[in-house]
């Protein structure tokens, strides 16, 4: 079991880098640095969570970033933009309003809670606060912060009630092998993160 000053500071870390891995296009200026790290397989040895099975995801990583640019490209596309449904929304309140709208009433509740701690994110367009990516990052800052009570009640509240049933939906809709092992980095990474927390994780109806 990680202490605390050590668990805050793996959060802070693996956050920062899966936040902004499902956040950001892969072709970005913010995952341009990380790619260049994932595309080899050294980082395993410095993520603050070891696991029998983090060196095949890394291998699965590295494969998708060399299959090229235009691939990477093509599935952000697909599964964060559009034009045509989106198989693995990544947006809480799809998964939590019974309407599956975006802006709901999950995502206005988030809203209020994170003006509650000081948090205003500044985004590129009138997007939902409620991203999965964008809920990792925000992790992420509260660990910085040293704020436990604050990143356990965003865990247990606003992104651990849907994000099993997202991570399930996108494991499904993807093919492509750098997205495949991102999904499985998520997946593992809110694993470990659930081990550490004191508040249980709300029980909420899942709509989609």
């Amino acid at each position: 079991m990680l202490s605390d000053p050590q668990r805050l500071a793996a959060v802070a870390l693996s956050g920062k880098i899966v936040g902004t891995l499902f956040y950001h296009a892969p072709h970005s200026a913010e995952n341009e640095t990380l790619l260049a790290m994932l595309a080899g397989e050294s980082w395993v040895a410095e993520w603050p969570y070891p696991s029998d099975a983090l060196p095949g995801i890394a291998s699965q990583i590295a494969r998708g970033i060399k299959e090229g640019e235009a691939s990477l490209r093509a599935e952000h596309q697909r599964l964060f933009i559009g034009p045509y449904a989106l198989p693995a929304p990544p947006w809480g309140s799809v998964y939590l309003d019974k309407e599956n709208v975006l802006f709901g009433d999950s995502m206005l509740e988030l809203r209020q809670w994170m003006r509650g701690q000081g948090f205003a994110p500044q985004m590129n367009q009138n997007e939902p606060d409620d991203h999965f990516g964008l809920l990792l990052m925000l992790a992420a800052w509260l660990a910085e912060g040293d704020r436990p009570q604050p990143l356990d009640e965003l865990l247990a509240w606003h992104l651990l009630p849907w994000a099993e049933r997202y991570l399930t939906l996108f494991a499904e809709n993807t093919s492509n092998d750098f997205y495949s092992g991102v999904g499985k980095l998520a997946k593992m990474t809110l694993s470990d993160w659930k081990k550490g927390m004191v508040l249980p994780v709300a029980s909420k109806e899942i709509h989609f």
